[in-house]
């Protein structure tokens, strides 16, 4: 029924009039097509495999059966991933987000660990077809990253990327020592939706205070010849948010205040959260006793997440994107029930 109400509105001559609103409208109407379709072509793969099977039992040709289940095995697999992706219907699940990567302590190490979880998190948007755009990076003394932000454009991007905020421990062989010692390093992320102008977060002047600063690191020769980048912090609750994506600063202000929009809207989301002291815990102190998650490369390989215990040794492949199984087994520990069951089928 919602899919037709919106083909209606489409069609209505009056819908440009509010270009927002009609541009939401549909966005809303294409996901629901996708979805479909993605279900329409799942049922038609799984009659086509039944029938394969009865035709190999029937003429005893045992490959033709096992193509079939096969098939049919492929097709469980995604329907489960489905039916986890359905359990995304939080207030923002289905909004872009962003997402920022903050080194700890020490130095260049941390430095570069942040960069290896920069690399990590655009390979899985690349994986999953959102678009990355750059914000704000400052680059290490060094060597990695000190801090970047990114924009991450794509259907359901922060329901998908939400329980990866907290901090991410390292712990490998340190190429920058010359004595080869192991070194355990840590590194911070955070995720936040991004909000349109439908939701209404309040920001009062005497509240904010806005800094502008010469930018560096990526972006181009233009960005480092004014001071064009915008720092916003809001003071009641000490958000800090900056960008200096653009030469104009009219414009990185004006991205400034939507992510502070977006952080104070996420911040009420949280706090409407029955896990909210924990989580809020976790962005306290980039350091030992608040990791969500460990990537051992010595002395064994290991990936492990400290709050699913979900692990896996493949800790190349983790660092290539490949984080499904961690974002998954945290949404099913976050919504319940159900995901809980879409997982156990994943894992069937």
């Amino acid at each position: 029924m919602r899919l037709e109400e919106l083909n209606a509105l489409a069609g209505d001559p009056n819908l440009w009039n509010d270009q927002e609103r009609a541009q939401g409208l549909l966005r809303e109407r294409t996901q629901l097509e996708k979805s479909i379709g993605d279900v329409t072509g799942l049922t038609d793969e799984v009659d086509e495999a039944l029938e394969m099977i009865e035709l190999g039992e029937a003429e005893d040709e045992a490959d033709i059966v096992a193509e079939a289940e096969a098939n049919l095995e492929r097709v469980r697999q995604i329907c489960a991933k489905k039916q986890l992706e359905s359990l995304l219907s939080g207030e923002a699940d289905s909004n872009d987000c962003y997402l920022e990567v903050h080194a700890g302590a020490g130095g260049t190490e941390a430095q570069d660990w942040a960069q290896m979880l920069l690399r990590m998190y655009s390979r899985w948007c690349d994986s999953r077809g959102y678009k990355v755009e750059y914000l704000e990076e400052s680059a290490g003394e060094e060597a990695g990253i000190k801090s970047v932000t990114l924009k991450v454009t794509g259907h359901n991007a922060y329901g998908w990327l939400k329980t990866e905020s907290g901090v991410h421990r390292l712990v490998r062989i340190s190429p920058y020592d010359s004595a080869a010692r192991r070194h355990t390093s840590f590194s911070s992320a955070w995720v936040y939706p991004v909000v349109d102008a439908s939701i209404d977060v309040v920001i009062e002047d005497k509240d904010l205070r806005v800094d502008t600063y010469r930018a560096s690191g990526a972006g181009g020769q233009h960005v480092n010849r004014t001071d064009s980048a915008v720092r916003m912090t809001h003071i009641p609750t000490g958000i800090v948010v900056q960008c200096q994506n653009d030469r104009s600063q009219h414009r990185n202000r004006a991205t400034a205040m939507d992510m502070l929009r977006a952080r104070l809207y996420e911040h009420e989301l949280r706090r409407r959260e029955v896990e909210a002291t924990a989580i809020e815990a976790t962005k306290s102190d980039i350091g030992w006793g608040h990791q969500i998650r460990s990537y051992v490369l010595q002395p064994y390989q290991m990936v492990k997440d400290l709050r699913t215990g979900e692990e896996t040794s493949d800790t190349q492949g983790v660092l290539n994107g490949d984080l499904d199984r961690f974002l998954e087994a945290a949404l099913s520990q976050r919504v319940g029930g159900g995901g809980a069951e879409a997982k156990a089928d994943l894992e069937a």
